[in-house]
């Protein structure tokens, strides 16, 4: 057990931390659709304005710049308005800070592979704890490039660390890209092109706690009624007082209407963003509040009523329900998903799946889920798993992120706890100890089902590997016994446990195999073989005697 890691202790993942809704914007007349058009183009103009300005500080922003930033955008919008762009911003800043120190992990991770494999002899085999040497001395040699190629982004990537640049594009990195692969994309460029400025338009507002309807800028009535605080150098386009437009489509949220209603009506805080989705050419209204923090239930009570462990796999959930002390209940069950196709379709596909989960989680009657903590960032790197590229595909292409959050989000409107538990061995234990046992005539058990049994054992606090004392789990560690043959004692061998180097007596002799029960005494009082002398200092003096037969040679 020595060599196997510490495993981290479960906890209870906190809940959602915000809510969003969105429904449709109907019947929008040519007029209203210029409106928008117009709005978001002028303020998409603002925040890539800003969003240069901020990455221009880097280091150097304080609260000065910030202030001056948002006085010179109120002149051209309003005070709301400059305030939602800053913040957009700031959080937009953030978010590609935090993507440039991961990039910088995975580069430092290659290097050290790389480093790792190049100072071992070629052909030399690696282990199951680190990677051996490479194969052939062409094979060493582009290694050897790519390990100066990525030293060199290393060193790149620090100096803009160290300075405070970033890399960020309003629209999306990928989306711009695709201007240069049109053909590859079934696009056109009149196509790429509604799409880049749909992706760069600003078309948002936060809420404010106190003002009516809880939100001024992007204002929308109990009956529905979408109003928009028109930019001052647009007041002309407004068809209402104050400046403002009123466009002729209404919504109804059908998904959580009566919420968002009730803070409305108590002018609490919602925000709201407008959006095109320029394929099939329709307009949306987002709204989203936050919710307030909310404790915890301790993992005590999350067990108290057992568990569902959850095998998270590349195209399915392998889920098996256990009660309180850990014994599997009934038989496994599978929601399968399939992740191919455009983002839609695959997270379409994950809440269509989760759905089915959690529905029969709530239909058996547990109160929480166990899940695995996955990350696989450091994990799918090339140099990591070298030529195996379709298991670098595998692993990243299970969306552990989006998972995490929608699983977190679903499972809290059911009122299930989650349980994050640590991943480590638990398809291998899971594989040794429950496939086997669980197998019958009627039941069928992969090893991702076996996994599940493991993952809930860890999440109610039991061991994986059940019954198994510490002496027995040293032993097993180094071979397990094998099972005890159902119909005679020698026909299946002996066992294949072999005694650890700080077992008593593990250097004695074995007795010889004869035809007597054991622990009695020979049929005929003799020995079958003659004893041989041994220069083996025993722990214990020897209490059985063999006797010799007084006719047998001994030479």
């Amino acid at each position: 057990m020595g060599g196997l890691r510490k495993l981290a202790v479960p906890f209870v993942v906190p809940g959602p931390c915000g809510v969003a809704i969105r429904d449709r914007l109907k019947h929008l007349t040519p007029q209203d659709e210029k409106v928008l058009r117009t709005v978001g183009e002028h303020q998409g103009a603002l925040a890539s304005r800003d969003l240069k300005a901020r990455c221009a500080d880097g280091h150097d922003h304080s609260a000065e710049t910030w202030a001056s930033r948002k006085r010179g955008l109120t002149g051209v919008s309003s005070s709301r308005i400059a305030g939602a762009i800053t913040k957009a911003t700031h959080d937009q800043w953030a978010l590609a800070r935090r993507g440039q120190a991961a990039h910088i992990q995975n580069l430092a991770a290659g290097i050290r592979t790389l480093r790792h494999r190049l100072s071992l002899p070629v052909g030399e085999k690696g282990t199951k704890r680190a990677a051996g040497g490479y194969r052939s001395r062409g094979e060493w040699f582009r290694k050897s490039r790519r390990l100066a190629a990525l030293e060199a982004r290393h060193v790149a990537a620090v100096a803009e660390w160290q300075a405070g640049r970033v890399r960020v594009v309003r629209g999306g990195r990928r989306l711009l890209n695709t201007r240069h692969h049109l053909t590859e994309a079934r696009l056109t460029e009149e196509q790429w092109r509604e799409r880049w400025e749909a992706g760069r338009w600003f078309l948002a507002a936060d809420g404010e706690s106190g003002k009516r309807f809880g939100n001024e800028t992007i204002s929308v009535t109990p009956d529905g009624e979408v109003s928009i605080k028109l930019p001052a150098p647009l007041a002309h386009l407004a068809n209402a007082r104050h400046g403002r437009y009123v466009l002729t489509a209404t919504v109804a949220f059908a998904h959580r209407g009566a919420e968002w209603a009730d803070r409305i009506e108590a002018n609490r805080a919602v925000a709201y963003r407008i959006h095109l989705d320029t394929g099939r050419g329709r307009w949306y209204l987002t709204a989203s509040w936050q919710r307030p923090a909310v404790k915890t239930i301790p993992l005590a009570a999350a067990c108290a009523r057992g568990m569902i462990g959850v095998d998270t796999n590349a195209d399915h959930f392998a889920a098996y329900r256990l009660d309180r002390h850990g014994n599997p209940v009934g038989d496994p069950h599978r929601f399968p998903y399939d992740l191919s196709g455009t983002a839609s379709h695959r997270d379409a596909q994950i809440r269509h799946a989760l759905t089915r989960l959690i529905n029969w989680a709530v239909r058996v009657g547990v109160a929480a889920i166990g899940i695995e903590d996955l990350d696989f960032t450091t994990e799918k790197t090339r140099e990591k798993h070298g030529r195996r590229k379709r298991f670098r595909q595998l692993i990243s292409g299970i969306p552990t992120g989006r998972l995490k959050a929608r699983l977190v989000s679903m499972a809290a409107e059911q009122g299930l706890a989650i349980v994050a538990v640590d991943p480590a061995y638990t398809s291998l234990w899971g594989a040794q100890h429950w496939q086997k046992p669980l197998v019958t005539s009627h039941r069928t058990m992969s090893r991702h089902d076996a996994a599940g049994i493991a993952i809930g054992r860890r999440a109610l606090g039991h061991p994986v590997r059940d019954g198994v004392s510490p002496a027995r789990t040293q032993l097993r560690a180094w071979g397990r016994t094998a099972p005890p043959p159902h119909d005679r004692s020698d026909r299946a061998g002996h066992r294949t446990v072999q005694a650890g180097p700080g077992a008593r007596g593990r250097e004695g002799t074995r007795p010889p195999t004869t035809d007597r029960p054991p622990g009695g005494p020979s049929p005929n009082g003799k020995r079958k073989r003659e004893t041989s002398a041994s220069t083996t200092v025993r722990d214990a003096p020897r209490t059985q005697q063999w006797v010799q037969d007084s006719l047998m040679r001994t030479g």
